[in-house]
C-alpha cells in the first residue's frame, strides 16, 4: 500500500515512523530543518513503547514528488486541513482514501467539504507526542492508540484492509462501533484541558489539584456533553468520568498540544475547540458560557499568532 503522511509533526511522526518499519511504501511530508534531519539521518522516535528510528520511502516538502497514495493520513492540525486537502487533491485519484486523526470534531466534515465524501473516513487518535527536535518524535506518555471508520459506521473492505496495516506496523488500531460517539469522546477530553492549560500556563497535574480550576474544566466539559447531545450524538452517560479518570491518569508535567502552542504564541487549535462548542452551541440552541468565557479571554492572543 501506498501510504503518504501529509504534515510529519507529534501524531504524524509516530504514526509514519511505525509505517515506514513495514513493506509498505511510505512518503512523509515535513518542512525545514525537521525535513532535513530525517532526510538525513531517518526519523527518530523515542516512545514510552520502545525507541526507533525508520527510513521512509520518501521525506519531501514537495507534494509533486509523490506516487499517487492508496490513503493519505492527514497529521496536520485541525485548522491546516481545509488547505492541505485543497493542496492534495490534484495528486490522488477515485481510489485514493483520506483519514483525518487530528484533534477537533468536525474534521470529517472539513474534509468533506473539498473532498469526495466516499473517499473520506472519519478517525482519531489518543497519544502525547511532539516534535523534541528536527528529526526527533517524542512520545513521553500514553502507549499510542487509533481509531478510524467510515462516516456510516460500516466495517468495509478497504477500512479493514488499513487495519491490517496499522496492525503489522504494530499499532494500536480499532474499528469502534461508532466512530462519532469515539470521536466526541476524546474531542470532550481534549476540549476540558486544553484552553484552560492554556489560561493558566499550568501542567495536568497542577491543575487537576486545584479544587477551582477542576471545576471550571468540569462546567467545561459539561459544555460540551450539552451540545453532543443537542446534535444527536449518544455520548455514554459516563463520558465525563471517563474522561476525568483520563486526567487522573496522566503524568502530573503533562501538558497539551493546543496549550503548548499557546504557549508558545503560535497558532492554536482554539477555534476548532472551545470556539467550535461556543458556534456549534448557538446553532443548537444550548449555552456555553464557560466555554465562551475561555475562548473570548484567548481569542485575541490566538489573533496575533495568526498575524505573526
Amino acid at each position: 500500500m501506498k501510504i503518504l503522511i501529509y504534515g510529519t509533526g507529534g501524531v504524524g511522526g509516530f504514526i509514519g515512523g511505525k509505517l515506514a518499519q513495514t513493506q509498505h511504501q511510505i512518503t512523509l511530508i515535513a518542512r525545514g530543518a525537521h525535513l532535513k534531519a530525517i532526510q538525513e539521518r531517518g526519523l527518530q522516535v523515542q516512545s514510552i513503547t520502545g525507541d526507533f528510528t525508520a527510513h521512509p520511502h520518501l521525506a519531501t516538502d514537495d507534494v509533486s514528488n509523490i506516487d499517487t497514495p492508496d490513503l493519505v493520513i492527514f497529521g496536520t492540525k485541525s485548522w491546516q486541513l481545509k488547505e492541505a486537502s485543497t493542496v492534495i487533491l490534484q495528486y490522488t485519484n477515485k481510489d485514493t482514501v483520506f483519514l483525518p486523526l487530528q484533534n477537533g470534531a468536525n474534521n470529517t466534515a472539513i474534509l468533506n467539504s473539498v473532498l469526495p465524501n466516499e473517499q473520506v473516513l472519519s478517525g482519531l487518535c489518543r497519544m502525547i507526542s511532539f516534535i523534541k527536535s528536527p528529526g526527533v518524535i517524542s512520545n513521553p506518555d500514553i502507549p499510542p492508540s487509533f481509531l478510524f471508520g467510515e462516516q456510516d459506521n460500516t466495517r468495509t473492505p478497504r477500512v479493514t484492509a488499513i487495519l491490517e496495516v496499522f496492525k503489522e506496523a504494530g499499532l494500536n488500531a480499532n474499528i469502534p462501533e461508532n466512530i462519532q460517539v469515539a470521536i466526541w469522546q476524546k474531542f470532550l477530553f481534549i476540549t476540558t484541558v486544553s484552553a484552560i492549560g492554556g489560561l493558566t500556563r499550568a501542567s495536568i497535574g497542577v491543575m487537576r489539584d486545584s479544587p477551582y480550576i477542576k471545576d471550571l474544566m468540569l462546567k467545561t466539559a459539561q459544555e460540551v456533553y450539552a451540545v453532543a447531545h443537542a446534535k444527536g450524538i449518544a455520548l455514554p452517560e459516563n463520558t465525563i468520568d471517563k474522561a476525568f479518570a483520563a486526567i487522573a491518569r496522566q503524568a502530573p508535567e503533562t501538558t497539551a498540544s493546543t496549550q503548548r502552542d499557546l504557549m508558545e504564541g503560535k497558532p492554536s487549535e482554539l477555534e476548532n475547540f472551545n470556539g467550535f462548542i461556543v458556534k456549534e452551541g448557538k446553532r443548537v440552541g444550548v449555552p456555553t458560557p464557560v466555554n465562551e468565557m475561555i475562548y473570548q479571554l484567548l481569542l485575541p492572543q490566538e489573533n496575533s499568532a495568526r498575524k505573526g
